[in-house]
């Protein structure tokens, strides 16, 4: 088996930032790679990891393992979200509104990859403040954890879920 080839995943992966840093040594400079890496199910379940290595293959392996390791499960509704949020961490805020069928994921590149991974169909997404990849797809991650789906907020109210649609 080649080095580099991998068997097939029941995740999609997607590489949103690749990064190349440097640090100043006595004999020169050493290069290293940084890698965002978002994994989804497409049906609700969704990750992201960074990782790092001196080379591109090897930080985007870590950055996968660590997304598996970070996954979470998104309430849907349908093809979109149940209600609208704004998401936040560090200087990143997202905001996200739920979409008519037929809309599309109307998204930047990092809230877009996390979205898709997830398995939303049709949402509507705006990068406020930082567009930071790293910040950003945190916060697209802290927005969709914050979901509640009707039956949710019922049960924790105590009511119908009539009630709380109204």
């Amino acid at each position: 088996m080649a080095r580099f080839e991998r068997e097939p995943s029941e995740y999609t992966e997607k590489v949103v930032a690749l990064n190349r840093v440097s640090k100043t040594v006595k004999g020169g400079r050493v290069m290293k790679f940084s890698a965002l890496v978002v994994v989804g199910d497409q049906k609700g379940k969704v990750g992201y990891g960074m990782g790092k290595a001196a080379e591109v293959p090897e930080a985007i392996r870590k950055g996968l393992e660590a997304a598996k390791k970070n996954m979470i499960t998104v309430n849907l509704s349908g093809t979109t979200i149940p209600h609208e949020t704004i998401g936040a961490a560090g200087a990143g805020r997202v905001l996200m509104k739920p979409a008519a069928p037929g809309t599309g994921v109307i998204a930047g590149g990092a809230v877009r990859a996390v979205v898709e991974a997830a398995g939303i169909k049709d949402i509507r997404t705006k990068c406020l403040r930082s567009n930071n990849p790293n910040n950003v797809v945190a916060a697209a991650f802290e927005g969709l954890k914050s979901m509640r789906c009707p039956e949710e907020v019922a049960r924790i109210r105590g009511k119908s879920v009539e009630e709380i649609l109204g």
